[in-house]
């Protein structure tokens, strides 16, 4: 009877769970902006936030267009980890692993619970890869589970963004930190090198990842709708059509022999590996690593894997419309990123967060801090290199281990993901839904997720002595 009781209370929590996340899907598909919208909103709020400073709408205006084409590199390398990730995704052997995974569940509920663990595991190794990879391993599910509902799998297909990403291997602030030649020398004064055994490779780190994976995937099974109050695919006219993988096919013309051929292929993947193995075997193994290293190993493992330049180039050209956001948002972040600077915003707030930190929550308050700056520079890497010098300098001051402090830059840096649909761009383009059919779901996640996160930045951070900058 006892037994029946707990079994009824637990199905009630659940069927809670799952009207919540129906509730908050819906109303993010009437309520939520398009990816595009939802940056202009950031620069109008970021520029009303300068003039309340007191700049002049000419001074905004000049801060926001000497800015705008500052993140050009990063943009670029940004779109490359979309194309080198989807170029390995689509590629035959990687497709029909896919496929075969799709197999796997049955159910619903198992479904999006999969998908999630799936995408999230991959989120660990490169972000991009695990975008396209949820985004064609939700596709191939979609075909298969009946009634499962095309809005939860998609948050779900999402998660590696919005979940433990840059506590992966992908980190830029991590992997930037790791190598001297990457850090800015204001920076360096600062903080020195920050070796990967200090952030990525501890296991405080790996408590989070456990952490946070085991929750995200437990809100994906006790959130999904049952079949009969689901909203598939179908009923909003998204069809996925079986696609069959294309032949190679040979050359017809004595021009065409070298794109059939692997010939190239294998001379370039040759070279590609002389020079991972030179980098990694005299630059300190995985310090060497950063996006450039990244996107260029994916680039090389497509090309091993697509075997022929035809098919190579093929992916290559159907992977470049899914950078499109990339490329005409990352200059209006650029921009708030510009005004920011320019109206000492950014420094204010710094100073405010900090005088009301102490050793033991600093951890806590700029992880609140990041997470809030986020929602309008979702970047990595080049929102790092703005935190860095004054929460690395406080973190000296108040002796808060400063690889712990990159963590949790990394574990608040995922939270405004959740809702934040601009990294959602590849995977809305491969899989067919918008921004808002997602957001409903992932705000459920990040209801969970910021407490939790918050608590295990202030436990661990205990757990972990101060250091002093290690300087080379």
């Amino acid at each position: 009877m006892q037994e029946q009781q707990v079994n009824s209370q637990s199905k009630e929590a659940m069927g809670g769970l799952a009207r919540l996340g129906a509730t908050l899907a819906d109303w993010s598909e009437r309520w939520f902006p398009d990816a595009y919208v939802f940056a202009a909103i950031a620069v109008v709020i970021v520029a009303i936030a300068a003039l309340a400073m007191g700049r002049t709408p000419v001074q905004v205006g000049v801060d926001f267009g000497k800015s705008f084409w500052t993140l050009i590199p990063f943009t670029m390398q940004m779109a490359f980890v979309v194309i080198a990730g989807y170029i390995v995704a689509v590629s035959p052997p990687v497709k029909r692993l896919v496929i075969a995974l799709a197999a796997v569940p049955k159910t619903p509920k198992f479904a999006v619970a999969y998908v999630a663990f799936m995408v999230m595991t991959a989120s660990l190794l490169s972000w991009g890869f695990s975008l396209i990879f949820g985004g064609i391993l939700t596709r191939e599910i979609s075909k298969r589970v009946e009634g499962v509902d095309y809005r939860a799998m998609g948050a779900a297909a999402y998660l590696g963004l919005g979940s433990i990403w840059a506590l992966g291997l992908s980190s830029s602030a991590a992997l930037l930190m790791a190598t001297k030649a990457s850090i800015p020398p204001a920076l360096y004064k600062i903080s020195g090198t920050v070796p990967l055994s200090e952030t990525l490779l501890t296991w405080q780190n790996l408590v989070m990842i456990i952490v946070l994976e085991v929750l995200s995937i437990w809100i994906c099974y006790v959130s999904c709708p049952s079949p009969d109050k689901a909203k598939t695919a179908e009923m909003v006219g998204i069809r996925y059509q079986d696609e069959k993988e294309e032949p190679v096919g040979k050359a017809e013309t004595p021009g065409e022999y070298l794109e059939y051929s692997p010939i190239l292929t294998i001379v370039i993947v040759i070279l590609g590996i002389f020079y991972l193995y030179n980098v990694f075997s005299t630059q300190g193994g995985l310090a060497a690593m950063d996006l450039n290293i990244y996107n260029f190993m994916f680039l090389i493992a497509g090309m091993l894997l697509h075997w022929t330049p035809k098919s190579f180039l093929k992916a290559a050209a159907k992977s470049v419309p899914m950078t499109g956001g990339v490329l005409l948002q990352f200059p209006l972040y650029a921009g708030i990123f510009g005004v920011l600077m320019g109206s000492g915003l950014t420094e204010v707030l710094a100073r405010f967060f900090v005088s009301i930190s102490n050793q033991e929550t600093l951890p806590v308050v700029v992880g609140i801090y990041s997470a809030i700056l986020g929602l309008f520079l979702p970047s990595g890497g080049g929102k790092w290199i703005v935190e860095a010098p004054y929460m690395l300098e406080a973190a000296n001051q108040l002796h808060v281990n400063l690889g712990w402090m990159v963590q949790v830059y990394n574990a608040a840096e995922a939270l405004p993901n959740f809702i934040n649909p601009f990294w959602m761009l590849p995977l809305l383009g491969l899989t067919g839904v918008k921004a808002r059919d997602l957001a409903g779901y992932s705000i459920l996640q990040l209801i969970f997720h910021a407490p939790i996160v918050l608590i295990m930045l202030w436990l661990l951070a205990k757990t972990i002595p101060y250091i002093a900058p290690i300087m080379q």
